[in-house]
């Protein structure tokens, strides 16, 4: 039974008119905090290139499918306006979910606070409202089944033309990432091995250390879990880390084991919860004056930390010492992280600590360096890894209106996540070398190994992606290499020239 035409024209007003919401409210949102827009479409891997443009061009079409959505003369060219914008929209989000779990899209207000999959089911209802509205526009004017057709095909094309112009963004952010550069890696047989793996089945687990041939995990929804597992990953324990009160924020915690002790470190209120592993019970340091973004432990009255410096506002490395029951002691090392750009962005990277060699290594992740120090941080030298990236490749934007910094567009990463184990340090690089296959680059990650008594670089070998998961983070102890990929952890076994490396160099 055909519509009446009367009840075709209203639902075409009303999806019409929350196609008009839709886009003023997207567009205003976008043009009122035009500074951040800018930014984070800076800091996309599919639109960085041309920020400056859709930046612009974005609202700008937003503005013009209102206009002409709300003159019933233009009204058809506004449906198909709004479904190409629709369908460019989805498709963008679609490849972020895909290929980049970071960037964040300024839709501003409600939007804003919808998580991607949201965002993209939201959106897909959206297109088939428009659709919807296309159809009826065009049985109501009488149309034939081969124009009804016809325009199916065309909002066919123009589905596919927008998917393909994304990907075609997607090619040449790749080639941009995948850029060659002038070092050669050494790759010998068999490097690693792997032997098992444990469904964690969850993404919210972390490396926290190791001890006494066992892995231990945190995890960031459930700060006071610890998950135990054996060497090989055949065996886990859960246990539950008990604090002397409950009235603890757990924002931004971190769990350490090490040497039969636990430490719950957060730097933002600061305070540091210590315990062992044979009861779990934790008591707890204040430590008042000093707020930290990152910490390692060297020991159990020592840790290295990385905070802003009062006067600069700038990243700095210092130790806290709790040998003394009444006081904490803090020590500042300006001397060590040294400035290029903004002081924080350009700072930004990991620690690790060597016990064998009593040995802290800080290591950038924009430039290729790491320092090595003692373990008080009196510096021993200043390291580079193969890479030739030796200034990190930022831009730094100050919003004055949320008065922050942030980055302008997505950072050259350089050295992605590390680890240490006795004189070895572990790099997984994000730069390709010379003569290296783009499409083992996709396939796999790939470490690199230095030995930072003899300042060499030693080889690189493979970790292989799992279920299309590429490694987020790893830890090496002893002969074994354990790897975070999507919900699982994975064993490899290190060859016998990794291990060979150790047993010369180690002391």
């Amino acid at each position: 039974m055909k519509l009446k035409t009367s009840f075709r024209s209203i639902v075409i007003e009303v999806i019409s008119f929350l196609l008009v919401l839709l886009f003023v409210y997207a567009a205003l949102s976008k043009l009122l905090d035009f500074e951040n827009f800018q930014v984070q479409l800076g800091q996309s891997p599919l639109l960085n290139q041309f920020a400056g443009e859709i930046s612009w061009t974005v609202p700008l079409f937003e503005i013009i499918a209102a206009i002409l959505l709300s003159i019933p003369k233009f009204r058809n060219a506004g449906l198909l306006l709004s479904f190409t914008l629709m369908v460019l929209f989805t498709a963008y989000i679609y490849f972020i979910l895909n290929y980049s779990p970071f960037v964040p899209c300024s839709c501003g207000g409600i939007l804003e606070k919808m998580g991607w999959k949201e965002h993209f089911i939201f959106n897909c209802f959206f297109i088939l409202l428009t659709v919807t509205a296309i159809l009826l526009l065009y049985v109501k004017e009488n149309k034939t089944r081969n124009q009804i057709l016809f325009i199916g095909f065309a909002l066919t094309i123009l589905a596919f033309s927008g998917v393909g112009t994304l990907e075609f963004l997607l090619k040449i952010s790749e080639n941009k990432r995948f850029q060659r550069n002038n070092f050669v890696r050494m790759f010998p047989p068999v490097a690693v091995k792997k032997e098992t793996s444990f469904d964690l089945k969850y993404n919210s687990y972390y490396l926290a250390g190791t001890d006494n041939n066992c892995v231990y995990l945190g995890n960031t929804t459930a700060p006071l879990l610890v998950l135990q597992l054996d060497s090989i990953l055949k065996k886990s324990i859960r246990h539950n880390i008990i604090l002397p009160n409950n009235k603890v924020n757990f924002d931004g915690m971190q769990l350490r084991i090490s040497s039969s002790s636990f430490y719950l470190i957060n730097g933002a209120i600061p305070f540091v919860y210590k315990g062992t592993t044979a009861d779990w019970k934790a008591h707890s340091k204040m430590i008042k004056g000093l707020k930290f973004s990152i910490a390692e432990v060297i020991d159990s009255t020592n840790i290295v930390f990385r905070s802003l410096s009062d006067k600069k506002n700038e990243n700095i490395l210092g130790t806290i010492n709790f040998s003394d029951s009444t006081t904490v002691k803090l020590k500042y090392h300006p001397e060590l992280l040294q400035k290029q750009i903004d002081g924080v962005f350009d700072t930004d990277g990991a620690m690790h600590y060597s016990g064998k060699l009593k040995k802290f290594v800080y290591i950038y992740y924009y430039r290729n360096e790491f320092i090595v120090t003692d373990d008080n941080l009196n510096l021993d030298y200043r390291g580079n890894t193969i890479d030739t990236t030796s200034r990190a490749k930022l831009k730094v934007r100050w919003l004055k209106r949320k008065n922050e910094k942030k980055l302008a567009e997505p950072a050259l990463t350089v050295n992605r996540t590390s680890a240490i184990y006795q004189n070895l340090l572990f790099v997984n690089s994000s730069l390709p070398g010379r003569h290296e296959s783009l499409v083992m680059w996709k396939d796999a990650s790939i470490i690199d190994v230095y030995d930072i008594e003899s300042k060499l670089y030693l080889m690189s070998f493979y970790i292989y992606n799992e279920n299309g998961r590429q490694l987020s983070t790893f830890i090496v102890e002893g002969s074994r290499l354990y790897a975070l990929i999507g919900n699982s952890i994975v064993s490899y076994r290190l060859g016998s020239t990794i291990r060979t490396y150790m047993k010369q160099n180690s002391k």
